[in-house]
């Protein structure tokens, strides 16, 4: 048996998605019905099952999804033609598209040319130079998602030494900014760090973001500390399939840590439920305030 608490993604995103529910029901009383646009080029099997979950989930709360599936030979000037239409729909209020794009599409001027004020992933520079700023837009979603699984393991940041083990543009620098938000004292480790053993050990808060299987020993985790793991990785161990197991040993960590999520059911749904959130929000903003 562990000694921490395990943080449930997937009853923190129920609660979220309970509370959309009723946030959405009041949009579409004021006339309007928020609206995911995804744009899906290609047949990654992963890719299609991740749009597949979230278009289950936004019907759950009411949200509209429209799909736009592409095939793999799409160019990244036919990608471009189809944003440059979801920009100029008033009805859609965030866009999504699903990455990794096939081999040839420029994923970065695709990813500059989704409207700023609909890019519920928040990976326009726009937005994530709003949250180097203090001043966010949208919050990236998996980042979004770590800081709430903190927070419901009543964890305040504020003070505690915090180590992100990755540094992507996606979780790694993101997460790093909320919790310097937070007033944590923020290290940022990646695949030059000399000694990550030594860094893991003087961490009380470890999101581990890097996407190697067990990478974090569970002996290196500070006793109490927080354990967010981000990574998703399969291997194969000789079992009738693949495992799920993520960035940090689990059950050894779970010994000593505080809280930790497991993988799956950690941060994944939080993933999912904080992208309608942003959703959400995007139409809410274009609803603009509610009359007096």
């Amino acid at each position: 048996m562990s000694g921490a608490t395990i943080l449930d993604g997937n009853a923190l995103s129920a609660r979220l998605l309970a509370e959309l529910e009723g946030r959405v029901a009041r949009a579409k009383a004021r006339g309007v019905t928020p609206c995911l646009a995804v744009a899906l080029v290609g047949d990654d099997p992963a890719s299609k099952i991740y749009v597949r979950s979230k278009g289950r989930k936004a019907a759950q709360v009411g949200i509209e999804t429209r799909d736009h599936r592409l095939p793999a030979t799409t160019t990244t000037e036919q990608l471009l033609g189809l944003i440059a239409e979801l920009n100029a729909d008033p009805s859609v209020h965030g866009i999504l598209v699903q990455l990794p794009l096939p081999k040839g599409v420029d994923e970065q001027r695709v990813l500059r040319a989704v409207d700023p004020r609909k890019d519920v992933d928040g990976f326009h520079p726009d937005n994530l130079g709003l949250l180097m700023l203090g001043t966010p837009r949208f919050v990236a979603c998996t980042p979004q998602g770590c800081m709430r699984l903190i927070a419901l393991a009543g964890v305040d940041p504020a003070g505690k030494r915090a180590l992100v083990v990755g540094r992507s543009n996606i979780v790694g620098k993101p997460v790093a900014q909320l919790l310097l938000q937070a007033n944590a004292t923020v290290t940022i480790a990646h695949s030059r760090t000399r000694d990550l053993e030594a860094e893991v050990r003087r961490a009380e808060i470890v999101v581990a973001a890097v996407g190697r299987a067990e990478i974090i020993r569970g002996e290196w985790i500070q006793s109490g500390a927080c354990v967010i793991d981000v990574g998703m990785n399969r291997i194969d161990d000789g079992g009738a399939k693949p495992r799920l197991v993520g960035d940090v040993e689990f059950a050894a960590a779970a010994e000593r840590a505080g809280s930790i999520t497991p993988v799956p059911g950690g941060v994944g749904p939080m993933t999912i439920a904080c992208l309608l959130a942003n959703v959400v929000e995007a139409a809410e903003a274009a609803l603009g305030p509610i009359p007096a």
